[in-house]
Protein backbone atom coordinates (compact mmCIF):
# COMPACT_ATOMS: atom_id res chain seq x y z
CA UNK A 1 0.00 0.00 0.00
CA UNK A 2 1.17 3.47 -0.80
CA UNK A 3 0.74 6.44 1.45
CA UNK A 4 -1.44 9.40 0.55
CA UNK A 5 0.91 11.91 -1.03
CA UNK A 6 -1.16 14.94 -2.00
CA UNK A 7 -3.52 17.07 0.04
CA UNK A 8 -6.25 16.50 -2.56
CA UNK A 9 -6.04 12.74 -2.15
CA UNK A 10 -6.06 13.08 1.63
CA UNK A 11 -9.11 15.34 1.39
CA UNK A 12 -10.84 12.85 -0.89
CA UNK A 13 -10.21 10.10 1.64
CA UNK A 14 -11.36 12.01 4.76
CA UNK A 15 -14.13 14.24 3.40
CA UNK A 16 -16.93 11.64 3.27
CA UNK A 17 -16.03 10.34 6.72
CA UNK A 18 -15.97 13.78 8.35
CA UNK A 19 -19.17 14.85 6.57
CA UNK A 20 -20.88 11.69 7.79
CA UNK A 21 -19.88 12.38 11.39
CA UNK A 22 -21.10 15.97 11.08
CA UNK A 23 -24.37 14.76 9.55
CA UNK A 24 -24.83 12.27 12.41
CA UNK A 25 -24.37 15.11 14.90
CA UNK A 26 -26.85 17.25 12.96
CA UNK A 27 -29.62 14.64 12.90
CA UNK A 28 -28.97 13.89 16.57
CA UNK A 29 -30.08 17.42 17.37
CA UNK A 30 -33.62 16.51 16.29
CA UNK A 31 -33.79 14.04 19.19
CA UNK A 32 -33.56 16.90 21.68
CA UNK A 33 -37.14 18.01 20.96
CA UNK A 34 -38.32 15.20 23.24
CA UNK A 35 -37.18 17.15 26.30
CA UNK A 36 -39.61 19.97 25.59
CA UNK A 37 -42.62 17.71 26.11
CA UNK A 38 -44.49 17.15 29.36
CA UNK A 39 -43.65 13.53 30.11
CA UNK A 40 -41.94 11.63 32.88
CA UNK A 41 -38.22 10.96 32.91
CA UNK A 42 -38.45 7.39 31.59
CA UNK A 43 -40.85 8.33 28.79
CA UNK A 44 -38.55 11.17 27.74
CA UNK A 45 -35.52 8.90 27.86
CA UNK A 46 -37.28 6.27 25.75
CA UNK A 47 -38.42 8.93 23.28
CA UNK A 48 -34.88 10.31 23.10
CA UNK A 49 -33.45 6.87 22.35
CA UNK A 50 -36.09 6.22 19.70
CA UNK A 51 -35.28 9.56 18.06
CA UNK A 52 -31.60 8.54 17.96
CA UNK A 53 -32.31 5.46 15.79
CA UNK A 54 -31.58 7.36 12.53
CA UNK A 55 -28.27 8.49 14.00
CA UNK A 56 -27.44 4.89 14.85
CA UNK A 57 -28.26 3.81 11.30
CA UNK A 58 -25.97 6.51 9.88
CA UNK A 59 -23.15 5.50 12.23
CA UNK A 60 -23.51 1.82 11.32
CA UNK A 61 -23.39 2.81 7.65
CA UNK A 62 -20.24 4.83 8.39
CA UNK A 63 -18.61 1.84 10.08
CA UNK A 64 -19.38 -0.30 7.04
CA UNK A 65 -18.19 2.44 4.70
CA UNK A 66 -14.92 2.84 6.51
CA UNK A 67 -14.01 -0.75 5.62
CA UNK A 68 -15.80 -1.15 2.28
CA UNK A 69 -16.15 2.22 0.60
CA UNK A 70 -18.15 0.97 -2.38
CA UNK A 71 -20.71 -0.69 -0.11
CA UNK A 72 -20.92 2.51 1.92
CA UNK A 73 -21.44 4.59 -1.19
CA UNK A 74 -24.35 2.44 -2.27
CA UNK A 75 -25.68 2.30 1.28
CA UNK A 76 -25.74 6.08 1.74
CA UNK A 77 -27.42 6.58 -1.63
CA UNK A 78 -29.97 3.94 -0.61
CA UNK A 79 -30.58 5.71 2.71
CA UNK A 80 -31.18 9.00 0.90
CA UNK A 81 -33.56 7.29 -1.50
CA UNK A 82 -35.37 5.51 1.33
CA UNK A 83 -35.93 8.82 3.10
CA UNK A 84 -37.37 10.33 -0.08
CA UNK A 85 -39.66 7.38 -0.73
CA UNK A 86 -40.97 7.00 2.82
CA UNK A 87 -41.57 10.68 3.48
CA UNK A 88 -42.63 12.01 0.09
CA UNK A 89 -45.33 14.72 0.24
CA UNK A 90 -45.15 14.88 4.06
CA UNK A 91 -42.75 17.81 4.39
CA UNK A 92 -41.65 20.97 2.64
CA UNK A 93 -39.18 20.32 -0.19
CA UNK A 94 -36.36 21.80 1.88
CA UNK A 95 -36.58 18.90 4.35
CA UNK A 96 -35.73 16.51 1.53
CA UNK A 97 -32.74 18.62 0.52
CA UNK A 98 -31.46 18.91 4.10
CA UNK A 99 -31.76 15.18 4.89
CA UNK A 100 -31.37 13.34 1.58
CA UNK A 101 -28.91 15.79 0.03
CA UNK A 102 -26.07 15.08 2.47
CA UNK A 103 -26.76 11.34 2.28
CA UNK A 104 -26.44 11.40 -1.51
CA UNK A 105 -23.32 13.57 -1.32
CA UNK A 106 -21.66 11.29 1.23
CA UNK A 107 -22.54 8.24 -0.88
CA UNK A 108 -21.06 9.78 -4.03
CA UNK A 109 -17.92 10.83 -2.15
CA UNK A 110 -17.45 7.30 -0.81
CA UNK A 111 -17.82 5.92 -4.33
CA UNK A 112 -15.26 8.42 -5.67
CA UNK A 113 -12.92 7.56 -2.80
CA UNK A 114 -13.33 3.85 -3.57
CA UNK A 115 -12.71 4.46 -7.26
CA UNK A 116 -9.36 6.04 -6.42
CA UNK A 117 -8.60 3.71 -3.49
CA UNK A 118 -5.45 2.22 -5.00
CA UNK A 119 -3.67 5.53 -4.50
CA UNK A 120 -5.55 6.71 -1.41
CA UNK A 121 -4.30 4.32 1.27
CA UNK A 122 -3.48 6.30 4.40
CA UNK A 123 -2.24 3.53 6.66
Amino acid sequence: MTAVKTPVKRLLFWLPRVLCILFAIFISLFALDVFGEEHGFWEMLLGFLIHLIPTGIVLVALAISWRWEWVGGILFIALGTAYLVTSWNKFHWSAYVVISGPLFLIGVLFLISWWHSKTLRVF
